[in-house]
């Protein structure tokens, strides 16, 4: 347990470090948002892939609570197990954020001022998270997990410019990224109204999974109904 906890703090931790800190280089680099938002994207869709592969065997590489409550929800993980995962999390957005400020000398822990909500920013976190969950439970549901480092930052980077909101899709990176007043920060007037768009998000996420990819057992088998009589033909 100490380990799987350990896992899912480290990972939420390093995630939300190259989050932010690949925001804060790419303006930088470049006053184009457009080549900002591609660099945003591509060192957090390669560095989500490192960390699924490397922390799926430990801990299942949740690094987000709502793939934390889902998995509770079905019975997939116990209660209290749950909770210590959400807690490591949120903590491993908190020391990832700050990791990520100070290697740009800045403060630890600065409050963004980067108001994002809007009816687009909010469809986009529900489209988003349903996303990341319905294909974490297609990939699961099919045996197919060793798919997971390469599919998961796909739909994600994916998302980082097909959505208004550019993809949060999580809740403890958004309360991390609510302390960076940077490129990739966003205001806590904002968090809150994030956090319930990716919470109904995920129940819809969850809910297209039962659809598609239904436990086995669900699906009732095939009446075995006898065979038709067959009478000659005739007067009977």
């Amino acid at each position: 347990m100490i380990r799987r906890v350990a896992a899912e703090l480290m990972g939420t931790g390093v995630l939300v470090a190259v989050v932010v800190g690949s925001g804060i280089m790419a303006t930088t680099l470049s006053p184009d948002l457009g080549v900002d938002l591609l660099i945003n994207a591509v060192a957090t869709v390669a560095a989500l892939g490192v960390l699924i592969w490397t922390l799926g065997p430990i801990s299942g590489a949740h690094f987000n609570p709502a793939v934390t409550l889902v998995a509770a929800t079905r019975k997939e993980m116990a209660a209290k197990e749950a909770g210590l995962y959400v807690g490591a999390q949120v903590l491993g957005a908190l020391l990832g954020v700050a990791l990520a400020n100070l290697m740009f000398a800045l403060p630890a822990w600065e409050v963004s001022t980067n108001d994002r909500v809007s009816t687009g920013t909010l469809l986009g976190e529900v489209v988003a998270t349903a996303g990341l969950i319905g294909l974490i439970g297609a990939v699961t549901r099919t045996g197919n997990g060793h798919l997971g480092p390469v599919l998961v930052p796909a739909w994600i980077g994916a998302a980082y410019f097909f959505t208004a909101s550019t993809s949060f899709a999580n809740p403890a990176v958004t309360i991390g990224r609510a302390f960076s007043d940077t490129f990739a920060g966003i205001a806590p007037s904002s968090v809150l109204p994030f956090i319930a768009a990716q919470l109904v998000g995920a129940v819809a996420g969850a809910l297209l999974t039962e659809f598609f990819y239904p436990r086995p057992g669900v699906i009732p088998e095939p009446l075995d109904l006898p065979e038709p009589v067959h009478r000659p033909e005739g007067n009977s």
